[in-house]
């Protein structure tokens, strides 16, 4: 143990290498349920310190745990065992030039979402993928886990805007798929692979990512409608209506609403008719000339005469947008200040969405009578975030985590959708995905595991169960 723990500070150098105290920081996941101190943390400054890291640590049998902004839900980046070495890839944080012509900015692992963003916006390009964490999640993160957000439904998860890869593998080499093509068939998609796999068959270290021009115009509009199924119908009106300049379809309900704007005061609510849903839809175009907020006006006046919608108002300005953003991507926040809550990240087929938040309910009241439900998110791509906060009073209310769970991943598996929409399965859905995957999908992926990493020292105890192989040296 001694050696490679010599050895990384010299690797590293000064400002490369924590211990003791120092990483702290590093050492739990964002909602404080997983981690324990690891042996330190190492800082590499660029993919050749990584690939001495994850060498050393390979050679010492030590476990390495890959770490963008820690803002996970699943406890998927922090260690689970003491002898273990979490790589933080946040001195990494280069961003290359975009390319207009093809579309393309080759970036660092460490960069964070906000920071990417701020860069491309003198260039009229934008990177589409918006969340509530982006300003601390980090590119490698966001690939780790493959992250949808809310605009997933027009521009796809991460592993679809991801055109090239440099990955440092399990012992130490690097692969150089850096391509900035869109069309690779020379065998097996890599770079899909590595999305979505959580660190547990190498550390990204740098990507090349898919950009889009930066539209010229948009049109938002928050609606208050008469229930869930009415906000599904709506959806489907405007999937058909607006189609190519759909950009944004996230819905929330009004427990999320009141717990927000009891604890975010600066949060304004603008509509003089409160509902059980709310929906936020967003027109987005390339053109000028395409006529956004007549379509979006007509619209809402086809849902309010079909009592789809019942009050609603279109933004008159980018200070209104920006607020009516507000009023969705603080629903987590309302709820987190309000006290202890339990999170499930849900997906169905979009037009399941009302089914399943009743069905829920049902389950939900049956577990623990009074509980409250906050179910949001994108309407479009069928994701439901389905967090629960106890009744007033309820003791013992993390003591039902484990029933809520399972009736929920139940239904949603019932319902042909998935228990891990966007969130991953880090360390705390692995039973969950053994219990309801198929043992040929679950077998396969252990599979892949043992072949990417036959000793079991990537980020072990996340996605799959431990497999190790034989040692190959």
């Amino acid at each position: 143990m001694a050696e490679p723990i010599s050895a990384l500070p010299a690797i590293l150098g000064p400002k490369g290498w924590l211990s003791g105290t120092d990483a702290e920081p590093y050492q739990r996941d964002w909602l404080n349920r997983y981690g324990v101190a690891p042996l330190g943390v190492a800082r590499p400054a660029n993919t050749a310190e990584v690939a001495a890291v994850v060498k050393a640590c390979r050679q010492a049998g030590l476990a390495v745990v890959p770490q963008g902004g820690n803002t996970g839900l699943c406890g998927g980046a922090v260690a689970e065992q003491s002898d273990a070495v979490i790589v933080s890839l946040s001195r990494m944080t280069a961003i290359g030039e975009p390319y207009p012509e093809s579309g393309s900015i080759a970036v660092e692992a460490g960069v964070v979402l906000a920071a990417l963003h701020e860069a491309l916006e003198p260039h009229g390009l934008m990177f589409p993928m918006h969340l509530g964490a982006e300003g601390s999640a980090r590119i490698g993160g966001l690939i780790g886990t493959n992250a949808g957000g809310s605009h997933a439904f027009r521009y796809g998860m991460m592993q679809d805007l991801v055109l090239g890869l440099e990955v440092v593998m399990a012992d130490g080499t690097v692969w150089d798929g850096m391509r900035s093509v869109q069309k690779d068939n020379a065998g097996y998609q890599l770079r899909k692979l590595f999305c979505g796999a959580e660190g547990t068959l190498g550390i990204v270290t740098r990507a090349i990512l898919r950009l889009h021009p930066t539209p010229k115009q948009q049109a938002s509009a928050l609606l208050v409608m008469s229930d869930f199924a009415a906000a599904v119908s709506f959806g489907t009106y405007l999937r058909a209506e607006a189609g190519e300049f759909l950009a944004g379809l996230e819905f929330f309900s009004d427990v999320g609403l009141t717990l927000a704007l009891k604890h975010l005061p600066d949060l304004a609510y603008q509509l003089e008719t409160r509902g059980d849903v709310y929906l936020l839809v967003e027109l987005a175009s390339g053109s000028a000339r395409v006529p956004l907020d007549e379509i979006l006006a007509s619209a809402l006046e086809w849902g309010m005469e079909q009592g789809l919608v019942v009050d609603g108002t279109l933004a008159n300005s980018g200070a209104q947008r920006a607020q009516f953003w507000r009023l969705r991507e603080e629903q987590p926040e309302g709820q987190r200040l309000e006290g202890e809550q339990l999170k499930h990240d849900i997906s169905v087929p979009p037009g399941a969405i009302a089914r399943f938040i009743e069905a829920g309910a049902k389950l939900c009241h049956d577990i623990l009578p009074g509980v409250r439900i906050n179910p949001f998110g994108h309407l479009g791509d069928g994701n439901i975030h389905y967090n629960l906060s106890p009744p007033e009073g309820t003791a013992d209310f993390y003591g039902k985590a484990g029933a809520f769970a399972e009736a929920l991943a139940t239904l949603a598996t019932e319902m042909g959708g998935s228990f891990a929409a966007e969130h991953g399965l880090g360390r705390a859905k692995i039973a969950m995905a053994d219990r309801n995957r198929g043992t040929v999908e679950r077998e396969l992926m252990a599979q892949l595991k043992c072949a990417f990493d036959p000793l079991g020292t990537m980020n072990p105890g996340v996605l799959v169960r431990e497999t190790r192989s034989v040692d190959p040296r």
